[in-house]
């Protein structure tokens, strides 16, 4: 058996400069004197070695086991028809990929086809739509035809060329085919493949970390692969789970590779290291250190990175790191809306600054993993969060066109006199096909269909979860092998009662979450008689529902109240359920070609103005949820402005607020707001329906 790794008698620390190119997003890295980024490597003197992995609390099910329903269905459906259904048609870093024996790549990191095909591959076969599925499996078999000798998969023929990090997104896209193809010659291939190329990852690890960590003999300093190290490690304990083959020493080798030469987020979740302040506050010489555990992406990738390699190493400690990881982001730098702002780069809790789409999808992603991981039902109540609210607010009700950031604060969509962002142009707000880099293009497709495939989980021996509430249906069997069947009708979100069908071969255990919002007067029904469920695990947040064998109905319905959470500078935050609810102005659309060779007409370019005024303060004391009407339905697409059937009433006036440099600046302070007319009334309506909005409120008393 291979070691884990060497007692450490030194400790190396790299201090990490980063500069983004606007043309092809290279990333150059220098040494500076003072400060460190620590490695991985310093976490744990001594590991112990065992090639096991601790148990995940809930099991995940196979790609395609899972499938939408209602609105769900709808937004996949939209996905097929719109940008991501069709980048393989047309979009360069796709259709005419190095991978794919092309020469478009946006950067030298060659991660385009990667990112594109981790996102299609669920979204193919959870619709189980022919023609997705042929541009996946054209894709795949073109890539695997394409194996270099040595394993190496990807266009990179220079071996000192070569990084690691775009594999590991393609990786996560074939464990999910091999799910979805399970027995046939499909994923029999695609896993001698995957197994021919860890046995090369392995080596180059070994060999001085070749294509992992610049050195005398290695010129690639992969950055983003050690920033985001547990991907691949996902990838490497799924195939120990499913098919080992004779390569577990080699699986868990490169794991404790990867790990000890990966950036510690550990260590960058600690007090004293972890910067909670403004990062515009702070020295130059300090962010610049700690980008890699400041950027967006790296973050929302970063949270499962504890509770990852926890999995393998056994610290328990791991996991807590792992939950500050989201607390900290969301409480020093978080949105509203359930995920970090982080314009590039963490910035504070300014509604001004903004989100990458990116960011969006992979925190999703991770929180999902995390609930399955560690089971505290937070993860899952903040998945759903920025699910129903982060992610549809960054798209057209189409799919076509999306925005590289969104603000909080956001009453106007267009093109910036000046950028008050990190490192984002001033076309990075406005809706399009690629506004201002092409990453979150390939990369945003992931969202819904991971969403979708991971709603419902095993647990326990002889039981099958709902996990993120929503329109999902499942078949699949418990682990102690009784074939299950459940369907569910609902409006959630928007409407907090779900009706499940469930078939079952024998008596088995079924679980459902009651989400944090919701009030004490959760009701069940089963077969239209009360249930008296209890909750099976506090932590996890599951009410245990005993079912017989054949058909059962069962009745949840759930209560909320309206939250108000204050926010910085006299502003608040308004739930009503898992939905954010937001001032929104009128919408204006103006629209104009893409410009992009061989682009469908359908991919355009949108500005958007506001019809309505924005510039206003509310009385939280006045605010009244307005309810679905009975027999309510939804309207598709339903994230629309007005479309959803819900709204809160408020009692707000206008304000001196102007927009400075073309967008909103910070609302003013509370001495300064005065009432500029008569108080009148305004519905809220959700966050996620509105691509115009003001989600941190200012307040004022108008009673």
């Amino acid at each position: 058996m291979l070691p884990f790794f060497t007692t450490l008698t030194s400790v190396k620390l790299s201090l990490l400069v980063f500069w983004y190119s606007l043309t092809d997003m290279r990333y150059s890295v220098s040494s500076v004197g003072g400060l460190a980024i620590l490695l991985a490597s310093s976490l744990v003197d001594v590991a112990k070695c065992s090639n096991t992995l601790l148990p995940l609390v809930f099991e995940p099910l196979p790609l395609g086991s899972v499938t939408a329903e209602g609105w769900l269905q709808d937004q996949l459906q939209l996905m097929s028809d719109g940008l991501a259904g069709h980048e393989h048609d047309f979009y360069l870093f796709v259709s005419n990929s190095s991978w794919l024996g092309g020469s478009s790549e946006y950067s030298n990191l060659n991660e385009g086809f990667p990112y594109w095909f981790n996102g299609l591959v669920p979204l193919a076969y959870s619709l189980n739509d022919e023609r997705l599925k042929t541009q996946v499996l054209e894709s795949v078999d073109y890539v695997i035809s394409h194996q270099q000798n040595d394993g190496w998969l990807g266009p990179e023929t220079d071996v000192n060329q070569r990084n690691l990090w775009g594999r590991f997104p393609f990786f996560l896209g074939l464990t999910q085919l091999v799910e979805a193809t399970n027995g046939t010659d499909v994923s029999t291939r695609v896993l001698d493949s995957m197994h021919k190329f860890v046995e090369l990852m392995n080596s180059m690890l070994e060999d001085n970390f070749l294509g992992y960590v610049a050195s005398d003999t290695s010129p690639i300093d992969d950055q983003w692969g050690r920033s985001r190290a547990a991907d691949m490690i996902l990838s490497l304990q799924w195939l120990y789970e499913h098919d080992p083959r004779n390569d577990t020493d080699i699986l868990f080798n490169s794991m404790n590779l990867l790990f000890e030469k990966s950036n510690n987020w550990a260590h960058w979740y600690t007090d004293g290291v972890y910067i909670k302040q403004d990062l515009d506050t702070v020295p130059v010489a300090i962010t610049n250190a700690n980008y890699a555990f400041e950027h967006g992406v790296n973050v929302g990738q970063g949270y499962k990175y504890g509770a990852v390699v926890r999995r393998f190493n056994g610290d328990d400690s791991l996991a807590d790191s792992s939950r500050r990881a989201v607390n900290w982001t969301l409480t020093y730098h978080g949105q509203p809306s359930g995920v970090m702002i982080a314009d590039e780069r963490l910035s504070g809790l300014s509604p001004v600054r903004g989100v990458e789409l990116c960011a969006v999808v992979e925190s999703i992603y991770s929180l999902n993993y995390l609930y399955q991981a560690l089971g505290d039902a937070s993860f899952a109540d903040s998945a759903e969060m920025a699910a129903y609210n982060a992610l549809p607010v960054m798209l057209t009700p189409d799919w076509w066109a999306h925005q590289y950031v969104a603000q909080t604060n956001q009453p106007i969509s267009h093109t910036f006199d000046e950028t008050p962002f990190y490192n984002v142009d001033k076309e990075g707000q406005h809706f399009g096909l690629a506004p201002n880099y092409p990453c979150c293009t390939v990369n945003h497709p992931q969202g819904y269909p991971k969403y979708v495939s991971n709603s419902y989980v095993r647990y326990g021996d002889n039981g099958i979860a709902h996990a993120l509430l929503g329109p999902t249906s499942v078949k699949t069997t418990t682990k102690s092998g009784v074939s299950v069947s459940v369907s569910v009708d609902t409006l959630y979100p928007f409407v907090y009662e779900l009706t499940y069908t469930v078939e079952a071969s024998d008596d088995f255990d079924f679980y459902v979450r009651v989400p944090a919002w919701a009030t004490s007067s959760s009701f069940f029904s089963i077969n239209t008689g009360p249930h008296n469920s209890v909750i099976a695990d506090s932590s996890t947040a599951m009410h245990h529902i005993p079912l017989r064998k054949g058909r059962t109905t069962i009745f949840y319905s759930l209560t909320g109240d309206i939250r108000v959470a204050h926010r910085a500078n006299n502003t608040v935050a308004v739930y009503h359920g898992p939905i954010l609810y937001s001032i929104a102005p009128g919408e204006n659309y103006t629209s104009y070609s893409a410009n992009y060779p061989g682009a469908p007409s359908e991919a355009l370019e949108y500005n958007i103005y506001p019809t309505t005024e924005w510039a206003l303060a509310i009385d939280p004391s006045s605010l009244k949820y307005n309810g679905p009407g009975f027999g309510a339905s939804l309207s598709n697409p339903v994230w629309t402005l007005n479309a959803p059937p819900v709204s809160i009433s408020a009692t707000v006036c206008e304000i001196k607020w102007n927009l400075v440099d073309s967008y909103a600046p910070n609302p003013p302070l509370l001495a300064n707001r005065k009432c500029v007319g008569d108080p009148f009334q305004v519905n809220l309506v959700p966050y996620g329906s509105a691509r115009l909005h003001i989600a941190e409120i200012p307040t004022i008393s108008l009673s």
